[in-house]
């Protein structure tokens, strides 16, 4: 497979990349190396790593982080009801030494496995690390350790190494900067919002109802509303909410009276949506629609 093979394999699936994704996205599937992907928020990071899973049909495993996030919630815990239980028929069928009923309890059929173990254990998939600026330092390091070797010990069972290595691809909204060592680990793509073509084409994919004009028409709108400084800015997920939503009330031309009612779809803070009336983003329209 080339990096336009691979292009036209997410093209296939609905996602449409352009050249520096496509190669990115092939070098980290050929060298085996995590692919970084930094972003504004609706660049398309989280649905490349889905769309890689379908394009490749491999499974997808998602490790959402958060803050506080721990070894435990990402690797594997223990099914401690279940071990409670087969303790109690142990103890119900009659004397049973105690070292054995405890090496009973940790064997792999009481271990609940997390996104990462899961990774390890089903691979090839595909694993989607989703927001890792969100984890603190020390979950970083733990993630680095893993992604480095493939493997993990388990104290009570041993080691876990992956087969073939997961395609890894950890997303992040820069909210802090992730340390040099995990970034060193990783291919790095830093994701841009779409051309205005690009941005046209992925809405008449995704929406078959919308026609080239008003494709067209949303997406222009979008691009003049990034370029305010709003406090969330409008990715494609927004635009694809804004011509659903003009579809819904079967509007075939993005006029500004429906584009200020509408404003909802695109824009979700009370203060975006004053900027964007003030500075004249919308009324920016000649005559009743935008030039189209």
């Amino acid at each position: 497979m080339t990096p336009e093979e691979l292009a036209g394999e997410l093209d296939r699936v609905g996602y449409l990349p352009d050249a520096g994704i496509a190669t990115a996205a092939y070098l980290a599937l050929r060298m085996h190396r995590p692919l970084f992907c930094e972003g504004e928020p609706g660049t398309g990071k989280t649905s490349l790593a889905v769309a890689l899973s379908q394009a490749l049909d491999l499974p997808l495993i998602r490790l959402q982080c958060h803050e506080g996030i721990d070894a435990t919630q990402a690797l594997y815990d223990w099914d401690f009801p279940r071990q409670l239980l087969h303790l109690r028929a142990l103890e119900a069928a009659g004397p049973v030494d105690a070292d054995e009923a405890e090496a009973s309890l940790y064997t792999r059929r009481f271990l609940l496995a997390r996104p990462l173990l899961q990774a390890l254990e089903d691979a090839p998939c595909v694993l989607l690390v989703d927001e890792v600026d969100r984890a603190d330092d020390e979950f970083e390091a733990f993630l680095l350790e893993v992604l480095s070797e493939n493997s993990v010990t388990i104290p009570e069972l041993g080691r876990v190494t992956a087969k073939t290595p997961p395609l890894v691809v950890l997303t992040s909204n820069r909210t802090r900067e992730v340390h040099d060592a995990l970034k060193r680990r990783c291919l790095y793509h830093w994701l841009e919002h779409p051309d205005l073509a690009r941005e046209v084409a992925i809405l008449r994919r995704r929406l078959p109802g919308v026609t080239e004009r008003l494709a067209h028409q949303v997406a222009t709108a979008v691009r003049r509303l990034r370029e305010l400084d709003l406090l969330k800015p409008p990715g494609v997920a927004e635009s694809l909410d804004w011509a659903e939503a003009l579809l819904a009330l079967g509007r075939t031309e993005l006029d500004a009276e429906t584009a200020a009612t509408t404003l909802g779809a695109v824009l979700k803070y009370r203060e975006d949506g004053r900027r964007a009336l003030s500075a004249g983003v919308l009324t920016g329209m000649t005559g009743s629609t935008i030039v189209g």
